[in-house]
């Protein structure tokens, strides 16, 4: 077997089918992202959304029986949308992340590391597969920086030459030994705009993120949100794109190679009161194509309450005494309670004095407090 003819035909067809960036490494263990993992654990700064077993996530002979090499690829995705809709006030909207614009990247990358498994066990008798996106043991970025796809930023994400860190990450695991590609040096040099701009400091130092403090991890938590986090998260639904917008490497980019991805204004910054409203089947329905809506409606709904408040957004008072009434989740009345307390006046405080009372879940109840506290803070300015 040519390994060489074959790593030129493979690359080839991932032209072919729409992959924008290939690269190529070994299954050796990746040491240095150990010893990474093992910092984060100690110090406390994981999501919690990670594979648990650290060996697992970064040595290939533990998943894959003989690994010889690892396809790592790249699929870049819009930075813009045309025309985007604005909120106004009495209508005011939130947003989802870039990341989360169009169909599910973890379905679209999935599609293509199947053709071009198909394509090389077509070309190679015995050839053996593990494709992964995102949700698989491998960390997608230590992977794609070995493969020389890009640097790892300050940022902790993966920064291309090309189209900067707006890429969709994945991998295959192979018995094929491909000669590897040559990792890319880094090109961030002094620049520290995404640890400067980060709304709750998670990037702690270059190259290392306290997953629990950042917006995109808070966004996608199903409990109550802590107070400093709630006045920090803004109109984001989903995600979040400070560290990535401010990057000079991502200057201009905005990439439309694939249909699929393409944003629905509508769906990607979508009308913030009627998600209050907004049933299972209706969620599922509209957001449920895209991979913003992968922990359900719940966490949307909460950061849509947030959001209100953020703009303190009158118009959405009844709706919000709706929630606090009538809604089944403390998670959902307590947040209620506490928009109503940002945003005032004399329905709202009579809703929070009622609510008070009837109130029965001890963490609603001390949003309702909180809620009620903004009065006192206000009458004593």
């Amino acid at each position: 077997m040519d390994i060489t003819k074959l790593k030129k035909e493979v690359i080839a067809f991932s032209q072919l089918i729409g992959i924008d960036k290939i690269g190529f490494t070994t299954a050796d263990p990746f040491t240095e992202m150990k010893q990474r993992l093992i910092r984060q654990q100690q110090l406390n700064y994981q999501s919690g959304f990670e594979e648990k077993d650290i060996e697992k996530r970064v040595n290939p002979s533990l998943i894959f029986d003989g690994p010889q090499s690892i396809i790592a690829i790249a699929l870049a995705y819009p930075a813009k949308i045309e025309n985007p809709p604005k909120g106004v006030k009495g209508d005011r909207r939130g947003v989802f992340c870039k990341a989360s614009w169009g169909q599910d990247y973890h379905h679209i990358l999935k599609e293509k590391l199947q053709q071009l498994e198909t394509f090389i066990k077509e070309k190679v008798e015995g050839a053996r597969c593990k494709s992964m996106v995102d949700t698989g043991e491998l960390v997608d970025r230590a992977v794609a920086e070995r493969a020389g796809i890009g640097w790892s930023g300050k940022n902790c994400s993966i920064i291309t030459p090309e189209f900067g860190s707006y890429v969709y990450l994945g991998e295959m695991i192979t018995n094929i030994p491909f000669d590897p590609d040559v990792p890319m040096e880094d090109q961030c040099g002094e620049c520290r705009k995404c640890l400067d701009v980060c709304p709750t400091g998670a990037l702690v130092r270059p190259g290392q993120l306290n997953a629990k403090r950042c917006i995109a991890f808070i966004t996608q938590t199903k409990g109550f949100v802590d107070d400093e986090f709630k006045e920090k998260i803004g109109n984001r639904l989903y995600g979040c794109d400070s560290c990535q917008t401010i990057c000079p490497k991502n200057k201009g980019i905005d990439f439309h190679f694939h249909e699929e991805m393409e944003p629905d204004p509508e769906i990607a910054k979508p009308k913030l009161t009627p998600l209050l409203k907004i049933s299972n089947r209706e969620f599922k329905e509209v957001f449920g194509h895209v991979s913003g809506s992968w922990r359900g409606k719940k966490p949307i709904q909460r950061n849509a309450i947030i959001a209100l408040a953020h703009f303190k957004e009158k118009s959405a008072v009844p709706d919000l005494i709706k929630v606090l009434r009538e809604d089944s989740r403390p998670v959902m009345r307590g947040t209620a309670a506490w928009a109503l307390g940002k945003i005032g006046g004399e329905e709202a405080k009579v809703a929070l004095e009622v609510a008070e009372l009837r109130e029965e879940d001890s963490e609603a109840l001390q949003e309702i407090r909180k809620g009620l506290a903004f009065f006192k803070e206000n009458t004593a300015d």
